[in-house]
């Protein structure tokens, strides 16, 4: 039985995140997919939560065929690259192989003495998380750099409108816009 690991943030799930999942499946018998940045939610950068991102995984792999044969498991951030390989491995069940496009990633584990391959990048030019946040707040299609069922899913929990409004600031505004709360004293 041999095992993968591929990580990532998946904000939101797109098909390049599947066309490398695909990749992985041929290669492993089992695949520990890691949810990078757990959590952060609410910003431009990661505006779903992790269950958020989860259910998106768990949909697109159902959509896409995959049979039970991954784990989902949640990475909280370290910011601490010389140890962030140690920490992966004790936050998830054992594997053989590592599965990435990230260069960091690649020599993190590989100091670590894993395998590691180095996946191909499916039409990283529009096939990236970024991309499709920057459609969904510019109002430009984005649903067809998507699993049908995430983009399902997106609407359903009203992504774009959350992403839209990370967009516009509105944090730095709110102070103008509510009196500040007095409290009276008795």
């Amino acid at each position: 039985m041999k095992r993968g690991l591929f990580v990532g943030r998946f904000q939101p799930v797109h098909n390049g995140h599947m066309k490398a999942l695909e990749f992985i499946k041929e290669r492993v018998d089992e695949v520990i997919i890691g949810i990078g940045s757990a959590q952060a939610s609410h910003t431009l950068k990661n505006p779903f939560t992790t269950s958020e991102r989860m259910e998106m995984l768990i949909r697109a792999l159902d959509e896409a065929g995959f049979e039970r044969r991954y784990y989902l498991i949640p990475l909280p951030d370290i910011n601490f690259n010389a140890i962030w390989a140690t920490y992966v491995v004790s936050m998830v069940p054992r594997f053989d192989v590592v599965f990435t496009g990230n260069s960091l990633v690649a020599q993190l584990f590989r100091e670590k003495g894993y395998e590691v391959i180095v996946q191909p990048m499916f039409r990283k030019d529009i096939l990236s998380a970024t991309e499709i946040r920057k459609r969904m707040v510019e109002g430009k299609p984005w649903e067809d750099l998507v699993p049908k069922s995430v983009a399902e899913f997106i609407r359903e929990i009203h992504g774009v409108e959350r992403i839209r409004m990370l967009a516009t600031n509105l944090e730095k505004n709110e102070n103008e816009l509510q009196a500040p709360i007095r409290i009276p004293e008795f």
